[in-house]
């Protein structure tokens, strides 16, 4: 069974940085693509950032020069660097793996951006 969990929310001040990890049990992550979403309060969820198998990734307009996904295969983790932070960055971070038909997501973990 794959499961994944997420870890490193909290809160931040605006221009401060958090890092998000995604732990993987029953999946060997660095052979699927792996994606963060968020969802903000009253809001949908969006697709923030993945990367793929081979390294590629992409990014949505609003977080391109700030955030940083990566994984590291050793660990089983994807991570989300997050810098320059904005009160429009508030959301609930949820990860996100495709898996044989299946989109399999995290219990998610709180960031907020406030002063």
């Amino acid at each position: 069974q794959v499961q994944l969990a997420e870890s490193g929310g909290g809160l931040v001040q605006p221009g401060g940085s958090l890092r998000l990890s995604c732990s993987a049990s029953g999946i060997t992550m660095r052979s699927y693509t792996m994606a963060w979403y968020r969802q903000a309060p009253g809001k949908g969820r969006e697709l923030v950032a993945h990367i793929s198998s081979g390294g590629s990734t992409f990014y949505v307009d609003s977080v391109k020069d700030r955030f940083t996904i990566s994984r590291e295969n050793a660990k089983n983790t994807v991570y989300l660097q997050m810098n320059t932070l904005k009160p429009e960055d508030t959301a609930v971070y949820y990860c996100n793996v495709p898996f044989y038909g299946t989109n399999y997501w995290g219990k998610g973990t709180l960031v907020t951006v406030s002063s």
